[in-house]
């Protein structure tokens, strides 16, 4: 089990929901070397992937979008994975309604959301899939809110995602 010290955990719970989930996935960041790959993939749990993919997603979509998230390339690690699912049965359902709506635009235009593009084809994409305008809009309204009951799940279950030293 990853491990966290008490003390880092307490500061990070201190400054907010969000700080408390960074403070829990910087560590696991730090055990994967910062990259998702398939030697890095068995280093954590389900629970801990769901706990990163959540953060993965909620820095992309506040800081790029659906477009963005893509193409960093977790458009996989989100979709491809039962991260919806999960989000329902942790109580955030309104979140696993958001991420199955982008999904199925994700699928029907997987392969051009994915491939390489340069940097102004890449500001472009927000012109072509302004389709998912309205799913960031929601999540940013309710951000805060998801982030709590994401926190509030993992502080209830702290033993599936950490162990504290």
């Amino acid at each position: 089990m990853i491990e966290v010290m008490d003390a880092t955990l307490r500061q990070a719970a201190s400054e907010g929901m969000d700080a408390f989930i960074e403070g829990i996935t910087d560590a696991y960041k730090k055990v994967i070397g910062e990259e998702l790959t398939a030697e890095t993939m068995p280093l954590l749990s389900g629970e801990q992937h769901t706990l990163l993919a959540y953060r993965i997603f909620r820095d992309e979509i506040m800081e790029g979008g659906f477009c963005q998230l893509i193409q960093n390339g977790y458009g996989g690690y989100i979709f491809d994975n039962p991260f919806a699912k999960v989000m329902r049965l942790w109580g955030v359902g309104d979140l696993s309604k958001l991420v199955y709506a982008a999904r199925k635009i994700y699928e029907a235009h997987r392969e051009d959301l994915e491939r390489e593009r340069t940097d102004d084809e890449f500001m472009a994409m927000y012109e072509e899939y302004e389709v998912f305008d309205e799913l960031e809009e929601e999540f940013l309204e309710k951000e805060e809110e998801y982030t709590a009951l994401v926190a509030g799940y993992v502080d209830e279950h702290l033993d599936l995602f950490v162990k504290i030293v």
